[in-house]
């Protein structure tokens, strides 16, 4: 279950959704024992759940549900900067991107657009509600109220079309981004007035709804890690297909480690899009560095350029990054310059501990970063990273 209140299953139609709160799901064995479809008018299948209907444009409210077991598509709550990432429904080849079974893309579209519009159209904007599988059975756990975008976000970024490959086939999908409200509890009174089309005059409606309403300003439920030193577990992935991931890398690399610097270098491309010129240096004169490059900040036209020193170690999963090989890196940078390390691997609890307790400005890449990156470039499979490394660093 979720690590907030359990709510029984019998009083789910008239419960209030509290922020990490779990619903108990039912106990028929049955499609009936769905704790969202008990919850919300939203029926009991799907990741998008409406009330109402995409295509004729009637949705008053709109569940978002995340199993957190789809390694192709990997929805992604980022609990520190309140931040939602979430695909959309057109995830196989032989469709158009809004032509879904459910409508899901569409109302997407139709969301987002609206969104950036003015104030009497982001009314029309049905509020978005976001949970995820609980156990046991069919539970689910209330993760917050969602409006379409972020602050950082411009209306090229926060909805786009990504391509896709299946088995040689391309197609098309959204990755939508949301911003989860400071809303730690939506009132049951609420959700029927919205249900009766009054959501935005409602006495109950959420301040910070409404403050998106009026001027597009985001209040986001941002909870900062207060642990800076992440485990083991964190840093590894535990789904077969991340494992099976780096297992490629290492064996690209089989033999010749040395070469893995140029991808660590592209893989960090793919987490720090904003980074410039960034050159791989020869073993005999890399002055204790695996690669020098830079990275800018600020706007495009004037820049501020930061450099950076990268150190890569292609390391089997049993092999951990130490003390030592983190002080390498850290004697190797010069003043005012950032450190990147990158590794298939992990950060051993000591070196890391000492790297975030001293405040050195070094980024920590680790195995399940690498596989988040790739992912989320659309590398979601052992032969997808494969034709990525063949491309990047051929072995011959």
């Amino acid at each position: 279950m979720a690590s907030g209140a359990v709510f029984p299953f019998g009083g789910l139609e008239s419960a209030d959704l509290i922020v990490d709160a779990a619903y108990a799901g039912g106990e028929a064995g049955t499609a009936a024992d769905d704790a969202l479809a008990r919850l919300l008018p939203v029926g009991n299948q799907g990741g998008f759940r409406p009330s109402g209907s995409p295509r004729s444009g009637t949705v008053k409210l709109a569940a978002l549900y995340t199993s957190g077991t789809e390694v192709d598509w990997p929805d992604v709550l980022d609990t520190r900067t309140g931040v939602f990432t979430y695909f959309g429904d057109n995830r196989h080849p032989g469709r158009e991107l809004h032509q879904t079974q459910r409508g899901g893309n569409l109302l997407l579209r139709e969301a987002f657009a609206l969104s950036h519009g003015s104030s009497d159209d982001r009314r029309k904007v049905p509020p978005f509600l976001l949970f995820h599988k609980a156990i046991p059975g069919r539970s689910v756990a209330f993760n917050g109220l969602l409006v379409p975008g972020a602050a950082s976000l411009t209306s090229d970024e926060d909805l786009v079309a990504i391509w896709r490959s299946t088995r040689g086939q391309r197609f098309q999908n959204y990755r939508a981004q949301f911003t989860v409200l400071d809303v730690g509890r939506v009132p049951r009174a609420w959700i029927a007035d919205v249900l009766a089309g009054r959501g935005y005059e409602s006495e109950h409606c959420p301040a910070a709804w409404r403050a998106w309403v009026d001027g597009r300003a985001f209040i986001p439920l941002a909870a900062p890690a207060t642990a800076a030193v992440r485990a083991k577990d964190q840093q590894v992935p535990r789904d077969l297909v991340g494992r099976a991931i780096l297992a490629e890398i290492r064996e690209h690399f089989r033999g010749r480690e040395h070469s893995f610097e140029s991808v660590a270098v592209e893989l960090w491309r793919l987490v720090a899009p904003a980074t410039g010129r960034c050159d791989v240096t020869r073993p005999s004169r890399d002055g204790g560095r695996d690669a020098i490059g830079e990275y800018m900040v600020g706007p495009k036209s004037d820049p501020i350029i930061l450099d950076f020193a990268l150190e890569a170690k292609c390391y089997s999963p049993e092999t951990t990054v130490g003390v030592r090989d983190v002080a390498r890196l850290i004697s190797r940078i010069r003043h005012r310059e950032f450190g990147v390390f990158v590794t298939t691997s992990y950060f051993a609890a000591q070196a890391y501990t000492e790297v975030r307790t001293d405040r050195h400005p070094i980024a920590l890449i680790c195995g399940q970063d690498i596989v988040d990156a790739l992912k989320s470039h659309g590398y979601a499979d052992v032969a997808s990273v494969r034709a990525w490394l063949d491309r990047i660093s051929p072995t011959t």
